[in-house]
């Protein structure tokens, strides 16, 4: 692996990136792209006194709106156009997937090839719009009900600010969505991907200056500061393994012969990624564990709190029944997730389709049994990677207050995002380098 990538780095050169006009042209749609979804971040919605919100905003970074305001850079916390960011997209896309496990349809249609999967797609469309619109209205009704003390934090509330927030939170995602497409297929690297990351790393500078402003008040020590940044760096280096990491299985093929040729007899590999299941775990693990919190904070103002605030005064960071619940919800989604993505039966049946086998394995059930054998047990490790990256920091910012953007999932979703974009790069930059050789080839031929 690590000769491969030396070779790759080796062909790509600063003058190949030069003459690669479509490659830049890619890079700065995307910058563009990314610079409007920004500025759209600081447009807030009508009708909200932003003092008030902020002021809220502080009372309940810990709970899920944090989380989600960290996903959306602020603009949950400004409450702009964009508060309710990509993730109902998300969301619309997780619930497709699991449906494509017991709806015979949609399996149908995932088999289907490339017009399946544009019916798939327009499904999770008309599913964001739902969810968006759903969650929007629950925003506009939720800060109708948010105050300051006796302060509210909508200036006129009624059912002209629900209908108006709702629209307007409907229409940012849509436009988000759309955006995301967009640079897709015009600019570099997973649309999606790249405005959640986007608004995690337009954070990080702040997060960053909150540690270093710990430090210069003494909160934190200066050997601890450098110690936790080191700790980062080596956070950083474990994911890239991690994620880079896979099981080859190898697969051979038989030999047949057409006429007087023979073709067939090559071997190659099944790539079983190690963390097949990426971000969906802890992001699934930290939404059911923090939603108790959240509710609880809205129903602070109450005479009676219920047993609902009873119940999370047991679930806050740092506690050993919320880092035990983190790490098995983590293991679970890990586990089912994956069974999700990855069907044993069907990659077995499709081995068998076109004459691949595992060698010393029988083909049909007995491929498929040992599939899932080594799923299950790359899967074992990484649930636990999972768990230790993602524990780790929420060890810290319980115990010495680190920012929460140095939370696992936050580095999860960048490092991924970022080996993913620049894996795009290199691909462009070598079709380009491909192309030159070939018109080169064709001019030699010519003469």
């Amino acid at each position: 692996m690590a000769s491969a990538a030396e070779q790759l780095a080796a062909s790509i050169n600063l003058g190949a990136f030069a003459k690669a006009t479509e490659l830049k042209q890619r890079i700065w749609f995307t910058l563009g792209a990314l610079v409007i979804y920004r500025l759209g971040t600081y447009i807030p919605i009508p009708g909200i006194d932003a003092s008030i919100l902020h002021e809220i905003f502080q009372q309940n970074a810990g709970g899920i709106l944090g989380m989600f305001d960290m996903f959306s850079g602020g603009a949950l916390g400004r409450m702009t156009i964009f508060a309710l960011n990509i993730m109902p997209y998300i969301s619309a896309s997780i619930i497709v997937q699991l449906l494509q496990a017991v709806s015979p349809t949609l399996e149908k249609l995932k088999q289907e090839g490339e017009a399946g999967r544009k019916k798939i797609n327009q499904y999770t469309r008309y599913g964001t719009v739902a969810l968006a619109a759903v969650q929007g209205y629950g925003i506009a009704v939720g800060l109708e009900g948010m105050r300051a003390g006796a302060q509210s934090a909508v200036i006129n509330p009624g059912i002209f600010f629900c209908a108006e927030t709702a629209i307007t939170l409907c229409a940012g995602t849509v436009f988000l969505m759309w955006l995301g497409e967009q640079i897709t297929a015009r600019g570099i690297g997973n649309g999606i991907s790249l405005i959640i990351m986007a608004g995690i790393v337009a954070n990080l500078p702040h997060a960053l200056a909150s540690t270093l402003e710990l430090g210069r008040t003494g909160a934190l020590s200066t050997p601890f500061i450098i110690f936790f940044l080191l700790m980062s760096v080596a956070v950083v280096i474990v994911i890239v393994f991690m994620e880079r990491a896979q099981r080859r299985i190898l697969v051979q093929y038989p030999k047949r012969q057409q006429g007087n040729r023979m073709f067939g007899g090559e071997a190659t590999h099944l790539p079983l990624k190690i963390n097949t299941s990426g971000v969906i775990p802890p992001i699934f693990a930290s939404s059911l564990l923090l939603l108790p919190t959240t509710i609880a904070t809205f129903d602070a103002n109450s005479a009676n709190p219920g047993w609902v605030s009873r119940i999370t005064a047991y679930l806050t960071h740092g506690t050993w029944l919320y880092m035990s619940l983190y790490a098995a919800l983590i293991v679970f989604f890990t586990f089912f997730y994956t069974a999700i993505v990855f069907n044993p039966e069907e990659t077995a049946d499709n081995l068998r389709k076109y004459g691949g086998f595992i060698p010393g394995i029988r083909p049909g059930k007995n491929t498929a049994d040992y599939l899932d054998y080594i799923l299950t047990r790359i899967t074992v490790l990484g649930a636990i990677y999972l768990a230790a990256v993602c524990l780790l920091p929420e060890f810290l910012i319980s115990e010495y207050a680190v920012p929460f953007y140095f939370g696992g999932t936050s580095l999860l979703i960048v490092v991924s995002v970022t080996m993913d974009t620049v894996a795009q790069i290199h691909s462009h930059l070598l079709a380009h380098q491909y192309e030159g050789l070939i018109k080169k080839a064709r001019l030699r031929s010519r003469r």
